[in-house]
């Protein structure tokens, strides 16, 4: 007797779960709830941190290597006083942006590929 009472439990079961995927209002609630949530991310207020993150890897190593060059000439000309300082200063400048800028572009095609992987 149990095992036809449960049995029936579960064809009960299995036939409400076929109603209820068949169900248009619950895949229009769904829909309503999808629409709901992209709007909320699309009027979401943007953070630095959010802003900085969306910048290519390759600006931000051309920004790091451009700042870490300036104050190392801070540095130099502060201890070597002679006018191939400022040569040095302008070289390291180059060197250091054309550094953080192929560190950078290595970067976001490393990311470009993780991406096209997935």
């Amino acid at each position: 007797m149990s095992n036809t009472n449960s049995e029936q439990e579960r064809i009960k079961r299995l036939r409400d779960d076929q109603i209820a995927a068949r169900d248009p209002s619950i895949k229009k609630h769904e829909f309503q709830r999808q629409s709901i949530a992209k709007e909320r991310k699309a009027y979401k207020k943007i953070t630095v941190k959010q802003a900085w993150a969306d910048i290519p890897h390759k600006w931000k190593g051309l920004f790091y290597g451009m700042t870490s060059a300036l104050l190392a000439g801070l540095v130099i000309t502060s201890l070597w006083l002679s006018k191939w300082a400022w040569v040095v200063c302008i070289f390291l400048l180059l060197f250091f942006m054309v550094l953080g800028l192929v560190i950078g572009n290595a970067a976001d095609t490393r990311d470009d590929i993780r991406d096209n992987l997935s």
